[in-house]
């Protein structure tokens, strides 16, 4: 089997959250290269019924690969798509609801190295940021194409960039004398937009590709759509993880589940966000921002009192 370079966060968090059991349902919406499925498929002993998504054929394929190759007897479908289309995506698997699911939204190191312009580390990759390079609006396009007062709303609704404003100025001028189409040409951009305080704790371009990256895919509409829809997604005693890593997606998930409990549809496993060890975090640095909630669903509902 080949080895993937990606490394699963809060691996070991996760699978004890959503406690997999042999025969259970399993809906693995982000499964990227696989390291979580693996590890949930073996819990499962490889009976049952595994569905996974993601919008990236290559990631698709190896997860593909991976938990075929490893456990040939577990009932599985992949499917290229959103997860936000879950309860389509689980009807046409023949799965009434999931038992289990999980979201990683984290993008995975494959994306770094798919020459899609992800990481402002690769000067020379153009602008496009796409999950699904065959489908919708790149990066490039909404550099060039967005008004002033748009790209400015992106890197602050997104990105929570202060200097929103400043950037946004600094791209429609530079894009006067050409388009811009290369991640170098947009960090420098954003390099000599901004004053030197801003340089000195994280890389300057950071939040605005963050941002970018989030309006591509409309990352935080597909979570909104699937945290809404969990209650019909997920049977009574289902296991649902989201693993998050930006306070937007954070804040997102703890409101929605928050809500679930509320109402007695869902129960917290956590009370408090899980964080990786120090000793992940040594070992995998993308993972300190990682958060990772849970809740069980009680498939009730607090009555109003009348």
């Amino acid at each position: 089997m080949k080895e993937t370079a990606h490394i699963p966060v809060l691996l070991e968090e996760t699978v004890a959250v959503l406690d997999p059991k042999p025969g259970e349902t399993v809906f693995d919406g982000t499964v990227g290269s696989g390291g979580h499925a693996l590890a949930i498929a073996e819990k499962m002993g490889g009976q049952g019924t595994f569905i996974a998504a993601d919008l990236d054929e290559v990631n698709l394929a190896e997860a593909k690969a991976a938990v075929t190759e490893r456990f040939p007897s577990l009932s599985a479908t992949w499917v290229r798509g959103n997860y936000a289309d879950a309860r389509s995506i689980l009807s046409g698997a023949g799965a009434d609801f999931a038992d289990v699911l999980l979201l990683d939204l984290g993008f995975s190191s494959a994306h770094l190295t798919s020459g899609r312009g992800f990481s402002f580390a690769k000067p020379e990759e153009e602008l496009d940021m796409r999950y699904d390079a065959t489908n919708g609006a790149t990066a490039a396009d909404i550099v060039n194409g967005a008004a002033e007062s748009e790209l400015a709303e992106i890197f602050w609704k997104y990105g929570e960039e202060r200097f929103s404003r400043r950037i946004a100025k600094a791209i429609v001028e530079a894009r006067k004398k050409g388009k811009i189409f290369r991640v170098g040409e947009l960090t420098e951009i954003v390099y000599s937009s901004l004053p030197a305080s801003a340089h000195r704790k994280i890389n300057p371009a950071t939040r605005v590709f963050q941002a970018l990256r989030i309006a591509v895919n409309g990352e935080l509409d597909n979570l909104r759509r699937l945290l809404s829809d969990l209650p019909e997604v997920m049977g009574v005693n289902g296991r649902a993880a989201v693993i998050s890593f930006h306070s937007l997606e954070d804040r997102m998930v703890k409101n929605a589940f928050r809500d679930l409990q509320k109402s007695g549809e869902a129960e917290l496993i956590n009370k408090k966000p899980v964080v990786p060890k120090r000793s992940e975090v040594l070992n995998n640095p993308r993972s300190r921002s990682a958060k990772l909630r849970a809740v069980r669903m009680t498939g009730k509902k607090n009555k109003k009192v009348e």
